[in-house]
């Protein structure tokens, strides 16, 4: 464990020392006219330029009373056009709003500009120039301290519903694989069959609430926008909405393999390569709305991040069929078979866990100064001190399976010796679900700021 915690810390040294900074979300660069500019005459449209390139479709820009402006494309991808009117009093207060092309992470602000008045008589111009140029100073001053930003419980609810997704993919490619691999008879245990199918109807309730969610977040309305017919039509026309449904699409064939489990089909040759293809499916999907883009080496981060929740499924997964299945059955031929098997698979996922999760941090936060001054950093290391604390449970946990688990097996099971085996396993589980919690906070947060 010093060893492994020692050779983790200077990886992270050395990527992140090495590492060049992350690109954050889509962001405004400029304006033409700017926030707070006079033209002299009032402008047929404004040209709004991102950071990087955006869709049309992913792009809004309201009037304060709440009409959308139509937005055109241009001959450069990070550059857009929106069409003005004509307001009576000649100042333009707008709000925009762009949304992420892969992670779907909505960036908004306001701008506000006034035409400049006519001349006017001496004594005129006297009284009206202050009065113009107050008039601007304090629409710009109005737009930047009013500036929107997604409702405090559609943010609320994203984070929820991506916690319930995490934990559910966890439980139910983990739980796959206990079963498939370690223990083929728990597919007619009735407690391992309640939580797969536990698993499954989460994650299948979860990606659906996360379609209308990722719409009242995008589009910065309300909780109730979330159902809304025409929010999920508008999200499924946009690359983080099209995932969604992908996603959505493979928890509904992961039915069929779950079917086929229940029915004692583990062992077919034909069921495992369906539940692979289902596995690599959902892991995919669900790594596709992250933040593994977000850097100078995108492939290396969506193969980092896809160890990273294979790692986390096969040890969570495992860990909650093994606390909530095995355990309470105390019976000495699954211990002696099931415990060992699932600590050799425990230690292979958390090697994979903590390797993907450097590369994931070198690509993400890409240097020291972003890890120890930003939200998103804090929040990583929050990450990896309850997870510290996790494998402290872990380490425990290994420590009675090479000095106890043959005495629990003698004594068949005997309910005092097996009594601090559950302990570990039950205080693993229960900060694993915080690391998940986290997790859901970071997808939501601005990476490298």
């Amino acid at each position: 464990m010093r060893r492994l915690l020692l050779l983790a810390a200077l990886l992270l040294c050395t990527l992140l020392g090495t590492a060049q900074p992350a690109s954050a979300h889509t962001e405004l660069v400029s304006s033409s006219p700017k926030d707070g500019a006079t033209p002299a005459k009032a402008p047929t449209h404004l040209t709004l330029t991102f950071d990087e390139a955006v869709d049309v479709a992913d792009v809004r820009v309201l009037t304060v009373d709440g009409d959308r402006l139509p937005v055109s494309r241009t001959a450069h991808r990070n550059v857009v056009r929106v069409a003005l009117g004509s307001p009576a009093d000649g100042s333009f207060a707008l709000v925009w709003s762009v949304v992420d092309e892969e992670d779907g992470h909505a960036s908004s602000g306001r701008i506000a500009f006034s035409v400049a008045a006519k001349a006017a008589p001496a004594d005129s111009a006297k009284a009206s120039a202050p009065t113009g140029s107050a008039e601007s100073s304090a629409s710009a001053d109005s737009a930047k301290a009013s500036a929107p930003a997604p409702s405090p419980s559609v943010r609320k609810g994203l984070v929820a519903v991506r916690w319930a997704g995490y934990l559910a993919l966890a439980l139910f490619v983990g739980g796959l694989a206990f079963v498939a691999l370690l223990w083929p008879g728990g597919a007619y245990e009735p407690r391992a069959r309640a939580l797969l199918g536990f698993a499954w109807t989460v994650g299948l309730l979860a990606t659906v609430a996360a379609v209308g969610l990722q719409g009242a977040y995008a589009s910065l309305g309300a909780l109730r926008d979330a159902l809304d017919p025409a929010t999920y039509a508008d999200v499924l026309g946009t690359r983080p909405g099209i995932v969604l449904a992908a996603r959505g699409l493979m928890w509904v064939l992961a039915a069929v393999v779950l079917a086929a489990l229940l029915q004692g089909a583990a062992r077919s040759p034909g069921w495992r390569v369906g539940a692979l293809a289902v596995t690599f499916g959902l892991l995919r999907t669900t790594g596709m709305t992250g933040h593994n883009s977000e850097g100078s080496e995108p492939t290396w981060g969506a193969v980092a991040d896809f160890l990273h929740l294979l790692g986390a499924a096969l040890w969570i997964g495992g860990l909650a069929m093994l606390a909530l299945a095995v355990l309470p059955r105390r019976r000495p031929g699954e211990l002696a078979e099931v415990v060992p098997g699932y600590a050799r698979l425990a230690a292979l996922s958390v090697t994979g866990i903590v390797g993907a999760g450097l590369v994931l941090a070198w690509q993400v936060v890409g240097s020291y100064d972003a890890l120890l001054h930003t939200s998103y950093g804090h929040l990583l290391l929050v990450k990896t001190a309850v997870l510290g604390g996790v494998l402290v449970a872990a380490y425990a946990s290994r420590q009675w399976v090479r000095t106890r688990l043959d005495l629990a097996v003698l004594l068949r099971g005997d309910a005092a010796t097996v009594r601090s085996f559950g302990y570990s396993v039950a205080a693993e589980t229960g900060l694993v679900l915080v690391v998940l919690a986290v997790t859901s906070l970071l997808v939501t947060a601005d990476p490298g700021r």
